[in-house]
């Protein structure tokens, strides 16, 4: 029989009195944790039981790692609006508090990311880089924090930076029926931010798959995602995540906006929002109002829409600026959930589906599109060179309406009506190609001077573009003037009108010759 080594002995003697030391010292802790029961699930959300110290928004975890919001805390049972795929969950599962709202990963590591409401990554880039996080939900800014609206935000749209300008802090809805071109503005005004120091969050909400891979794919090709961040709720996607998704953006936009940076968010689009908050609240049996949406809609989206705002120079001197999109039907811009938007924002962009037909694109219905604040905002060389231009587009929409009687017209209202035509040419351009400010003015400065009532009307396109490409030979020092808020001085204007008469004098025609007699 062999005896075991002093040496093991001595190793199972340590051992053991470590773990009696162990042992001695743990004083057990007792938590107390409430713990509930799902009684029933349907269509993106589910009744709880058992929870009695839950809070209104309080974030519940289901099993399989499930998230929820409670939204109806009622005496008895709680309605809760489930944040995922709910396939799996059973009546009997356990639910559990978090006490916790929901909350977002926001910061710099977002930027150039395609993400779900969660901050969850969509792109398939690995996880997000994020220490810090704030709550979907957050009160707006008191009236005492705000800065009046002072500085435009350039889209690159003539129409829009000419006739309808939106200004820093600003917030301007875009509507228009499906398919005449709401997104591409929105793009557009993304597309433009580029070196502009204006970062930027597209919020898509229950869009289709082929539509987000279509923006990311643009913003992708044109260098736009290293300033943009993407937040996407699919058409599949629970009604819940549709619901949480325009507030997650906001909070991750309002982070960059308290550093002190400018901020362009797009909400694409709100009528897809109203759609699944209704879905929400008559699955949660709450009391349906008119076109049975409940009666806190118009809350839904002016608690949002009033996060958008330009901050004192004392917090930062930080803008959000707001385009939220709402889809019309059969052009009724008086429907419901339209005449909500139009009362909280400050002005509209309104597409016509009769411009876009007619191939006039951007489809921008002048008469109707509206801007309260931009005005202020606009640059002074804008005011001085498009000052009457939205009058003269009106009158000539008037006459040419009335032109198709077959009356007829005398010199002066032909004369009108043919400089309208050239108004509506220059103001038409391809999507994704934003035109910069000094080009802009160029065009607008030549329309005012009538230089292109002489130019065909089959060769505006190519005598408007001819135009674009001639502005580098304007001198350095006045394209400088032009981007600040100084006058457009007569020297100025003088050299601009040089150089567009120079590259629109190839297609002015050629006087005819005197006949001999």
């Amino acid at each position: 029989m062999t005896m075991e080594p002093e040496s093991l002995r001595n190793d199972f003697d340590r051992v053991f009195t470590g773990i009696n030391q162990v042992l001695e010292s743990f004083t057990p802790h007792l938590t107390l944790r409430e713990v509930g029961t799902v009684t029933s699930v349907a269509t993106g959300i589910a009744k709880v039981s058992g929870l009695p110290g839950v809070g209104f928004d309080e974030v519940l975890t289901f099993p399989g790692g499930l998230l929820g919001i409670a939204f109806n805390v009622d005496e008895d049972e709680i309605g809760v609006v489930l944040l995922g795929e709910y396939w799996h969950l059973h009546a009997g599962d356990e639910v559990q508090r978090t006490g916790r709202v929901m909350d977002v990963a926001v910061g710099d590591g977002l930027l150039g990311r395609v993400i779900d409401p969660l901050g969850r990554p969509l792109d398939g880039r690995g996880p997000v880089a994020s220490s810090t996080r704030l709550p979907v939900e957050r009160p707006a800014r008191a009236i005492m924090d705000r800065e009046p609206v002072t500085t435009p935000l350039q889209t690159g749209l003539k129409v829009v930076d000419a006739l309808i300008p939106v200004g820093r802090g600003q917030r301007e809805l875009i509507l228009g029926d499906r398919q005449t071109g709401k997104t591409a503005i929105a793009l557009d005004a993304i597309l433009n931010q580029r070196g502009q120091n204006v970062l930027c969050v597209y919020c898509a909400i229950g869009q289709r798959a082929s539509a987000v891979a279509k923006a990311v794919a643009t913003l992708r090709e044109k260098g736009a995602m290293e300033y943009t961040v993407l937040v996407v709720t699919e058409g599949d996607a629970p009604p819940g995540l549709a619901y949480i998704a325009p507030y997650a953006a906001t909070s991750i936009a309002e982070f960059f906006m308290e550093a002190g940076r400018d901020v362009l968010i797009v909400y694409d689009d709100l009528t897809n929002h109203a759609r699944s908050y209704r879905e929400l609240s008559l699955l949660l049996r709450r009391p349906p109002g008119r076109e049975a949406f409940p009666g806190d809609i118009f809350y839904l989206h002016s608690r949002l829409l009033e996060r958008a705002t330009h901050l004192l120079k004392e917090l930062g001197n930080g803008s959000l600026t707001a385009l939220p999109i709402i889809e019309t039907e059969a052009q009724d811009i008086s429907a419901y959930i339209p005449t909500n938007l139009i009362s909280i924002t400050d002005g509209q962009i309104y597409l016509s589906p009769t411009l876009f037909e007619l191939g006039v694109l951007p489809a921008v219905d002048v008469g109707k599109s509206v801007s309260r604040v931009g005005g202020q905002a606009q640059r002074a060389a804008y005011r001085a060179v498009a000052g009457d231009l939205k009058l003269a587009y009106a009158q000539f929409e008037e006459l040419e309406t009335f032109s198709r009687f077959g009356a007829r017209l005398d010199e002066g209202t032909r004369k009108t009506i043919e400089h309208g035509r050239r108004i509506r040419a220059c103001l038409k351009q391809p999507e994704y190609a934003p035109v910069p400010v000094t080009a802009q003015i160029a065009v607008l400065l030549a329309l005012t001077a009538e230089f292109f009532d002489r130019v065909p009307l089959d060769q505006m396109d190519e005598a408007v573009r001819a135009l674009g490409d001639a502005t580098p030979d304007i001198p350095a020092d006045v394209c400088g003037r032009l981007d600040t808020a100084a006058k457009l001085s007569t020297e100025d204007r003088e050299a601009i009108v040089a150089v567009a008469r120079k590259a629109l004098a190839r297609f002015q025609p050629k006087p005819e010759p005197e006949k001999k007699k």
